[in-house]
Formats: C-alpha cells, structure tokens, sequence
C-alpha cells in the first residue's frame, strides 16, 4: 500500500491553568493538533507513511509549524498556503477543567475559508491508498462540506480507502444544517465508520432505545446493532468501531468494539483513577485502526492495538501520541 492522506484542520490549542493562574503567570501553553493531524502523527510514528492535506496563512508561524510536522515524518506538499488566520480553541487545564468547556475560535480562519474547488484532489491524492477525515470539517461550513464531498467523490473514482471518524461538536454545527442532514451523503463514500453509538444517532439517525443503560452489555448489544445498521444503509462500509469512555468510581472506563465480516470484536477493558490528557485519545485509537488494516492485522488484533494507543494515549500531554508499537503493544498493569 501507498501512503494515507489525512484531511482536516489544523489548530493551536491554548490550555489555560484556570483560577486566574494564566493571568498571573502571564502564560499559557500552545499544543500544536487537530483530529487529523493527530492522526497522521501517529501513523507517521508507528511507520505508516503518512501525508496530511490542511489549509494555513503564509505567514512564519505557519512554516515553524509546517517544519515541525515535517520532523514527524509527514508529508507536508499537500498543505495549501492561503487565507489569513490559523485556527485556534480554548481548553483550560487543571481542577475546573470539566466546568469550564471549550471555546473555539474558528471563524475566517484559512481552513473555513477554503473554496469549492480550489483544491485539486486528483493531484493530491496520486499516490494514496487510505483517504481519512472526520466530521469536525462539514461542520465548520457548507463549503468544507462540499469539499469534503469532492475529496470523497474523487477518492471512490480512484479506488482509494476511505475512513470517517463521527466527532461530534455541537458548538461548531451553527451554519443551519443538522449533522443529520449532510454526515449520511459523505458517509455513503466511507469503507470504514469509527465512532460511537451516539455520534452514530446523532449524524446518521441510528436511534437508541429511550431507556439506555449504558451498562457494558447493553452498551456491547447496541454497538453491534448499530454498526449492522450502518452498514445496512451504506453498502460500501466494510467495518464499524466504536469507542466507550466513561466517568467511572473516581476513575475513567474505556472499551471499544469493531465489527468487521459479520462479526463483532471487542477490546480489552481499561480503567484508571488519573489521566494526564483527554485530547487526542480518540484520533489515536482512529490511527491505530488504519495502522492496523494497513498492516494485515486480524480484526481482534487491530481492535486491541486500537483501544490500547487511545488509552495509552490519556497519559501523555499534547494533541497527539509520542508511544511507540512496542510500548502500545507492552500496555501498562495498573494505570491506578
């Protein structure tokens, strides 16, 4: 296989030690991401060759960050330089972190700015094998929407592998359209669907029953139902992931599921008391799925090696996983 091109945009994340201390301090730290940037950098780590296609300013921020990527090991000639701003959000770090949310600051940047059109996705995709993006993209604008749609459109003509990762952020859909009303026509396109059964609801229309438990077998049944499901309506998806992070006795539980030739495959389930970074966890569990079909793993062993780099990745400060293979794969015997 060639290389995977990922496609989103990318963000600087400020994480604001709360309680007046950013002020005081005069200072903040800056993580460098974005779903899918995140995902290419663990690829590009994990020795899948790894190209990311986003839009920045011409501007030297811009190319300190473009020679940072390039240090990972990913291709950078996709990245388009154009527009006037790089995107940004607000994530506090610290005890009021889980009441305080996210802020985003996303408007005008040069990634929401893109034009239908103005990128030529039969060049940009010679050479690729897997084409991955995420729902965060459609819901900036109608036209992301759209070039999402032509990236997809362009893709499935040459063949290439397509993945959708369903994030979804209610605070990011405000342009008039529904997840609902614009997630199904991409997903037609998608050969496999990562995410879980309430993004899945939300974006596809998959209901869940009204009196979900969210006990581990209810939650087990329900991933199964829904991933037959989607691939009931969209005849081109090969398999379905779905993730399970729940606030748990003080703690944090974590599983995930795959369902791949008529059959369902469930991870190990983790647990820990104390994390170090939420960010990113999902998009390296959506990394190591690819890693794991572009590697000609069984589908128990991309499921566990998946659901390993994500939990793996809660310990590790920043957007993305600095793990290798070997310590994924070594996992931990008490995170507690």
């Amino acid at each position: 296989m060639s290389k995977v091109l990922c496609f989103g945009e990318l963000l600087l994340r400020f994480s604001p030690q709360l309680d007046g201390h950013w002020v005081t301090k005069t200072s903040m730290p800056v993580f460098i991401g974005g779903a899918e940037l995140n995902v290419a950098t663990a690829l590009a780590k994990w020795q899948v060759p790894a190209s990311y296609c986003t839009a920045l300013p011409d501007n030297y921020l811009s190319k300190e960050i473009i020679t940072d990527i390039q240090k990972k090991n990913i291709e950078t000639n996709t990245i388009l330089l154009c527009g006037n701003r790089i995107g940004t959000y607000y994530l506090p770090i610290g005890e009021d972190m889980k009441a305080a949310g996210v802020i985003y600051d996303r408007d005008f940047s040069s990634f929401a700015g893109l034009a239908p059109g103005q990128i030529d996705w039969e060049h940009i995709l010679k050479d690729v094998s897997w084409f991955h993006f995420s729902a965060i993209s459609p819901a900036l604008n109608a036209n992301v929407a759209l070039i999402c749609k032509q990236a997809l459109q362009e893709a499935t003509r040459k063949e290439i592998y397509i993945s959708v990762d369903l994030n979804y952020r209610s605070k990011l859909w405000q342009y008039g359209n529904e997840p609902n009303e614009i997630m199904p026509d991409l997903v037609q396109y998608c050969d496999l669907v990562m995410g879980n059964i309430w993004s899945a609801e939300k974006m596809l229309d998959i209901s869940i029953p009204t009196d979900f438990d969210r006990g581990k077998k209810a939650c087990v049944e329900q991933a199964e139902k829904t991933s037959i499901e989607i691939m009931r309506r969209f005849s081109k998806c090969k398999q379905v992931a779905n993730t399970f992070r729940f606030d748990a006795d003080a703690g944090l539980l974590y599983y995930a599921s795959l369902y791949k030739n008529n059959q369902l495959y469930l991870s190990n389930e983790y647990y820990t008391k104390a994390i170090v970074d939420k960010v990113g966890s999902g998009d390296c569990f959506m990394g190591g799925l690819i890693y794991g079909n572009y590697n000609n793993l069984s589908p128990q062993e991309t499921i566990d090696f998946a659901a390993s780099a994500a939990f793996n990745k809660l310990f590790i400060a920043g957007d993305a996983t600095t793990s290798s293979i070997e310590e994924i794969k070594k996992g931990y015997i008490n995170y507690a």
